[in-house]
Order: C-alpha cells, then sequence, then structure tokens
C-alpha cells in the first residue's frame, strides 16, 4: 500500500457562480409563511473576492476570480480579461459562502432577501443549496440577483433538514456591497415515510481532456500546480467549496484503472451545461438527452456547432483533467473516452480522503500488496459500501473500505468510517489495469 503525504495542502479558494439554476420567483418582502427566518452573520462567512468589514461585505478586486460575463450580467468593462480558450469577456466575481443553519422542521423552498448596494455594473445575488438525510449536499442553485431589499424564494429539490446560502458579487466598476441577508425557511407539508432504497451515482461515457493552466486560477479560487489532480466539469452547480469534498467524482479509463477527484473548476466549454441531471432540469440545452454534454451534440451540430457563448466548438468534451490526473494517475497519453459517476448524485454515503495524504492506492484486494486499480486524491469523497475489518477512525482505523467493485482503500485514509457499515462479503478483484497503454509525459523539471 502507498499513500503520498505532503507538507502543506493546496491552496483553495471558493466558488464563483453567478448563474441563475432553478425557477426563482420574485415576491413581496412582506410575503409572510410558517417557518424559520434567520440572518447569518455576515463576519461568519469564509471566501473570496469579498471582504467583510463594518457591518457590509464589500467586492474585493484584489481577491477576485475572472468568471465568464454572464447574458444580462454585470456589463463588461475595458481590462476585465478575456478567457484564453475563445476570447470571452471576463466578470470579477467574489463570494462569501455563510454559515450554515440547521432547522428544527424540513424545508423545499428558502426565502433570500439581501440589502444591498449594486452600483451600474455590479451585480449582488445569493445561491442556495441543503444538507440531505445521508450527509451529502444538494447541489448550489443560485437565485436571480434582485433590487435590494426584494425577495426571491428558490425551490430545493428535496427536503432538507440543514440549509446554507452563499453571497455572489460582481463588479466590472463601482464595487457593490451587502450589508444583510434574510433567508427563510417555508416547512415542508409533513409526507408518511418511504422505503429508505439506495441509488447508485449517475454514470456517463464523456470525452475528457487535459486542462493544463499551470499557474491558473480555477474557478473556486485554487491555484493550479504542474501535475495537479482535480477536475472540471461544465456547470457551477456542483464546484466544490474551499476545504470540501462536497462535489467529487470517479473517472475510470478503458483497462479498469479508476481515479476519485474533486470538481475545482468549471468547464469545458460551457458554464451551464448539468448534462448529468435530466433534460427538464437543466438549466440549459433542455432539448438535449440526460447525459449528452452539449459540446458532444455541438460536434454533431447541434446549436449550429456552437457552445453557449457562440464559440465553433473543437472537441466533445464533457469534462476536464488536472494534468496530474490525467497523464500520472490514469495514465492518458491522449484525450479520450472515460466514463464518470457523478458521486453527490446517488445516495451512498461518502467519506473522505485526509486532507493531509496526496493520494492514496485504490487497491483490487482488501490487503497489503493487492493489484493497484486507481487512486483516490487528497480531500475527494469515496462512497463507503463495507469494512473488512475496521476499528477507530482516521488514524486509528484499522483495516480496507470497499469503494467500489473490486476497489478497496485503508480504512486509516478516511476522515471518517462508520460505525454500522456492514462487513464486506469476498469479491474477485477487479482487472488491474494498472499500466497505462503507452509512456505518460515525464515529469516537468
Amino acid at each position: 500500500m502507498r499513500t503520498t503525504t505532503r507538507a502543506g495542502l493546496r491552496g483553495l479558494g471558493l466558488l464563483t457562480a453567478t448563474t441563475a439554476l432553478c425557477a426563482v420567483a420574485v415576491v413581496p418582502a412582506a410575503a409572510s409563511e410558517p417557518g424559520t427566518t434567520w440572518q447569518p452573520d455576515l463576519s461568519g462567512g469564509s471566501g473570496t473576492g469579498i471582504v467583510v468589514g463594518g457591518g457590509a461585505a464589500r467586492f474585493d478586486p484584489a481577491g477576485a476570480v475572472g468568471a465568464p460575463l454572464e447574458e444580462g450580467g454585470a456589463e463588461a468593462a475595458g481590462g476585465t480579461g478575456a478567457d484564453p480558450d475563445g476570447g470571452l469577456d471576463i466578470v470579477p466575481t467574489g463570494l462569501l459562502t455563510l454559515e450554515s443553519r440547521e432547522l428544527d422542521v424540513a424545508t423545499r423552498e428558502v426565502g433570500a432577501t439581501l440589502v444591498s448596494d449594486t452600483p451600474p455594473g455590479s451585480t449582488a445575488s445569493i445561491d442556495v443549496r441543503g444538507r440531505r438525510d445521508g450527509g451529502g449536499w444538494t447541489e448550489w442553485i443560485p437565485a436571480e440577483a434582485v433590487g435590494s431589499g426584494e425577495r426571491a424564494r428558490v425551490e430545493l429539490p428535496e427536503a432538507v433538514g440543514e440549509v446554507q446560502g452563499r453571497v455572489v458579487l460582481t463588479a466590472t466598476g463601482d464595487a457593490p456591497s451587502v450589508r444583510e441577508v434574510t433567508l427563510s425557511a417555508v416547512s415542508a407539508p409533513a409526507v408518511e415515510s418511504e422505503v429508505d432504497t439506495e441509488t447508485a451515482a449517475r454514470s456517463y461515457s464523456v470525452f475528457a481532456t487535459r486542462e493544463g493552466l499551470v499557474g491558473g486560477i480555477t474557478a473556486n479560487g485554487h491555484q493550479i500546480v504542474e501535475r495537479d489532480r482535480f477536475v472540471a466539469l461544465p456547470s457551477r452547480r456542483a464546484l466544490s467549496p474551499k476545504g470540501t469534498d462536497d462535489y467529487s467524482v470517479k473517472i475510470c479509463v478503458p483497462g479498469g484503472r479508476c481515479a476519485f477527484a474533486p470538481v475545482w473548476d468549471v468547464g469545458p466549454w460551457n458554464i451551464k451545461d448539468d448534462y448529468w441531471n435530466p433534460s427538464h432540469e437543466r438549466e440549459m440545452w433542455k432539448d438535449l438527452p440526460q447525459g449528452v454534454p452539449q459540446a458532444a451534440a455541438a460536434r454533431e451540430g447541434h446549436n449550429g456547432g456552437k457552445d453557449g457563448y457562440g464559440r465553433e466548438v473543437l472537441n466533445p468534451a464533457g469534462i476536464d483533467l488536472g494534468d496530474g490526473l490525467f497523464w500520472d494517475v490514469l495514465g492518458l497519453v491522449d484525450n479520450a473516452q472515460v466514463q464518470v459517476d457523478y458521486l453527490w448524485t446517488g445516495s451512498q454515503r461518502l467519506s473522505t480522503i485526509l486532507p493531509d495524504i496526496d493520494e492514496v492506492d485504490v487497491l483490487a484486494l482488501p490487503e497489503e500488496g493487492a493489484d493497484v486499480v486507481g487512486a483516490a486524491m487528497e480531500s475527494s469523497g469515496v462512497p463507503v459500501e463495507c469494512v473488512a475489518g475496521r476499528a477507530g477512525d482516521g488514524a486509528e482505523a484499522t483495516g480496507f473500505v470497499r469503494v467500489g467493485d473490486g476497489q478497496y482503500v485503508p480504512a486509516s485514509a478516511l476522515t471518517e468510517v462508520p460505525a454500522d457499515l456492514p462487513a464486506c462479503a469476498a469479491s474477485a478483484p477487479a482487472p488491474a489495469g494498472d499500466a497505462p497503454a503507452g509512456d505518460a509525459p515525464a515529469a516537468e523539471q
């Protein structure tokens, strides 16, 4: 068994979402329904591109991250930059993830009101998400930018017992600010309990490309390093915040080798293409089948062969892979078709690879010296299905945890091993698939 430990963590930032991802209705601020109302303490939030002081959260251009300009968003101004792939206008974006709120009664509707100052060329909005019963989060649901004091109502995909908001500020001119956030959870109607049936994560075959861009900044504020190990998906609905594994994927290449990695960036091509969701739930491209990235459809003539910004689509990519993930972990030497599991979409419990472990080998059997069939990256979520000998958590844990068919990681590499996990039944090892089809490029000096 091999684990690689580093002295420090990679620098991370937070999300840069500004899009409307779900039906959001603006209603009068005086509207009142039974439920819970609270005002998160702005000083208790964390993020990038926003500073809090004097009772207000203010846009900070020094820490802002460039995000592609949204239709109807802040008007682009000189000096905002451009996307190196397509010359798109870039709008500086900052955000502040607020402390979550546990509720006494479950909710599916959350109202949000901002008291804000938005000079011309700026916007202020808020995103909302909820924690599921199994511990994972729903995808973020950004509300459209609304006027100061107006109220937006966001519908969550399921009833949740914990809610979190995120302030998003954009500016190409004078800086906007938010002085107050009010969130209100409307009590969900009581429903009869249903049999809890575990569902697998959605899984699709998509074309993968290598991200590159060493030294650049991802959509969540992470600075890309050489041989980096993360992924990008073309929607901000599933972008992991700083220091979390909230949204992770499992990528498998032909031959059986797999990797677990966090979602730290947005792309390729589109930023509103949550193609893993049912067609009627997709933010854009509702005419496409579930599981088909718009870039892949564009290569067959969809939207005149162009992406959401009018660029000619040159490849059918539905996922970008960090260089180290692409070359070193998966052994790819060229862009390729891969199988991706979108782990947050299932009901399986997830645990996290410890943050001080660069990566941990995934083994074909729950024993030392077994064939290596993949790797799990630091701070990535992995499904925990069963245990093969275990006592304790973290460094005190022993034995192995199964994270997929014929895939095991040491229990000591996980932040938590649930006490009620069943014992693993004997199973045959998965194909090793450890050797890549060709030699990956040597590490840059």
